[in-house]
């Protein structure tokens, strides 16, 4: 079973849409027991990141997550949840994040060239830069869906695939058990479902 950690921030119907639509059993959970119960956890999440870690901090998931990371359970976090994953973010402040992964999460702004809105929002084409079975089932060049205003910087360790936007910035990431997908998977398409499919099927990372 799929535990979707529900913490108060996004609309999760997409996301348990497409789950269904690949024959995945997934919940939408903020149980700490059925998380922990759960063979894989998906961590989604928009708005801003000061507001979603607070909100995992006074439910006490961020422990239960630290937990299932730190017991080799399977991890997704999408588009600000992916972010969550990072050491800290300099998104309006310094919050800090789980800490699961190295690097942090910084502002476009002064970044891409001032031509380019923001937030970036549309389907840009993924550039992959190491092999992981997350993207088993799709190919370099292939197009994913994005919304964001801020992206993981400093994350060479874990950093799998980025998206030229001005600049090519991290779209997937992944390092053991912890992945990570900056654009939605679940708004991707038949692509978005393959990574979500490659996730739910688990194996080796390589």
């Amino acid at each position: 079973m799929i535990a979707i950690i529900d913490y108060g921030v996004g609309n999760l119907f997409s996301l348990v849409s497409s789950l269904k639509m690949i024959g995945a059993d997934a919940t939408v959970t903020s149980d700490p027991a059925t998380i922990r119960s759960a063979d894989r956890l998906i961590l989604p999440g928009v708005g801003a990141f000061a507001d979603a870690a607070e909100k995992l901090r006074d439910c006490g998931l961020d422990k239960v997550i630290r937990e299932a990371a730190a017991s080799g359970k399977e991890i997704l976090g999408i588009c600000l949840g992916m972010q969550l994953l990072f050491e800290k973010s300099y998104e309006y402040g310094e919050h800090e994040g789980l800490g699961l992964l190295r690097g942090h999460v910084v502002p476009m702004a002064g970044v891409i060239p001032s031509e380019l809105k923001i937030p970036h929002i549309g389907w840009n084409a993924l550039h992959f830069h190491k092999k992981h079975r997350l993207m088993k089932y799709i190919n370099e060049g292939d197009c994913v869906y994005f919304v964001h205003s801020f992206y993981a910087e400093n994350c060479t360790d874990s950093l799998l695939a980025t998206a030229e936007y001005g600049k090519e910035l991290t779209a997937m990431v992944g390092l053991g058990n912890v992945m990570g997908c900056q654009f939605h998977p679940e708004k991707s398409g038949a692509v978005g479902l393959k990574i979500l499919r490659a996730f739910c099927e688990g194996g080796d990372p390589s």
